[in-house]
């Protein structure tokens, strides 16, 4: 197998492991709820918690790949992500899940996205936007794998058995992907990515361009960042069982368009991702009969994957890849500044009101937002060529 193939296996199985772990969170909501009578606002915290150290740490996370390589970064931050997900078996106040969720947590989630796109961006120059939705075919199988295996775990061994058994699994295989990972030497790559083309990091945020992806990125969080949180919760809410509701979680797995963006550029992937989405909430918003909503999350979770592919060929499409990570990086903060408090608005919404309605139609109210200003980004040139200016 080429040494470029083995690295999109890690980036994959880092994916994997990372995100359908997260999302097996949220079928603790009830357990926690008849436990210990935590409110959905204190549970959705400890994810909003997460979603801001990554956001905080991408930007450090994405010049620490650009200066060392991603195999350390990812195996490190791996490693204490398994360790601090361990960690939830052993709570029983919720200052101790702030704190798993604000270290070690969010510390693993800093690296999963901005390290392993970033690298592959690096070896696949002319075709980044479809090996990026390569790679978010690993979020999608484990959202598909994870949530129904932890479901079955809790049900038969009890929550904290099995959250411990989790962590374990966790660890093995974060630090198992971080060993496949590497970014490539001129020699390796046909595609020659590793030309030092494109704006520095300074360059780049001197640009109007730069602010307005950043703009984009926190309109559109915490649309990525509530739902998942709150879907199974939701699920449950309207009748389903933990099983059912697990089954849920995975149709969020989903073939996403990173192919969109090689063909048609990144605006008009994003156009297709904003319509896809807000057409996504309105039907979150308009049902609760169990086949309709499978439905409606599986064209939640095209968009879905489509935002998180779309950011890392777009910053290459744009500013090329002199400071990708760091770039990157810093756009994906200001995503994360949005998406974490989400999750904490909507459980509190829910807690007064009882219903998550109110919290899909300001979802579709931000969406509506992200797709005008969509629609006034440039056509890219060529961004390598470092042309962009004040753009």
């Amino acid at each position: 197998m080429e040494r470029r193939y083995i690295v999109v296996v890690g980036a994959c199985l880092t994916q994997f492991t990372v995100i359908g772990m997260l999302f097996s969170f949220g079928l603790l909501f009830k357990t926690f709820e008849a436990e210990f009578g935590w409110s959905r606002m204190v549970l959705s915290t400890c994810s909003a918690l997460a979603f801001l150290t990554m956001g905080i740490l991408a930007i450090a996370a994405g010049r620490l790949s650009d200066r060392y390589g991603p195999k350390w970064v990812l195996g490190i931050s791996g490693a204490l992500f398994g360790f601090g997900f361990g960690l939830i078996s052993l709570v029983s106040q919720p200052w101790h899940l702030f704190v798993i969720f604000s270290v070690f947590i969010g510390l693993g989630m800093s690296t999963h996205d901005v390290v392993t796109l970033s690298t592959i961006a690096r070896w696949f120059e002319g075709r980044r936007g479809i090996m990026s939705g390569v790679v978010k075919v690993g979020t999608a199988f484990g959202q598909i794998v994870l949530p129904p295996l932890s479901a079955f775990l809790i049900v038969s061994l009890g929550w904290r058995p099995a959250v411990a058994l989790l962590g374990v699994l966790a660890f093995v295989l974060l630090v198992a992907a971080a060993l496949a990972m590497k970014t490539p030497d001129l020699k390796q790559t046909p595609e020659t990515v590793q030309d030092a083309s494109g704006l520095t990091f300074q360059q780049a945020r001197k640009t109007g361009l730069f602010w307005r992806l950043c703009i984009i990125q926190f309109l559109f969080f915490p649309t990525l960042m509530t739902v998942p949180v709150h879907l199974a919760a939701h699920g449950m809410d309207l009748g389903m069982t933990a099983g059912r509701a697990a089954l849920l979680l995975s149709v969020l797995g989903r073939l996403v368009m990173g192919g969109g963006a090689d063909r048609f550029g990144g605006k008009n992937a994003y156009i297709l991702s904003f319509v896809l989405l807000l057409a996504s909430l309105v039907g979150l918003v308009a049902t609760t009969a169990h086949l309709p909503l499978f439905l409606i999350v599986a064209l939640y979770g095209v968009t879905h994957g489509g935002f998180f592919t779309l950011v890392s060929p777009v910053v290459a499409e744009y500013f090329g890849m002199r400071a990708h990570g760091s770039i990157f990086g810093t756009i994906l903060f200001c995503g994360t500044l949005g998406g974490s408090v989400g999750p904490i608005l909507a459980g509190r919404v829910f807690d007064l009101t009882g219903s998550y309605q109110p919290s899909f139609i300001s979802l579709g109210l931000l969406a509506l937002i992200g797709l005008v200003l969509a629609f006034y980004l440039p056509y890219p040139k060529a961004a390598t060529t470092g042309k962009l200016g004040a753009e």
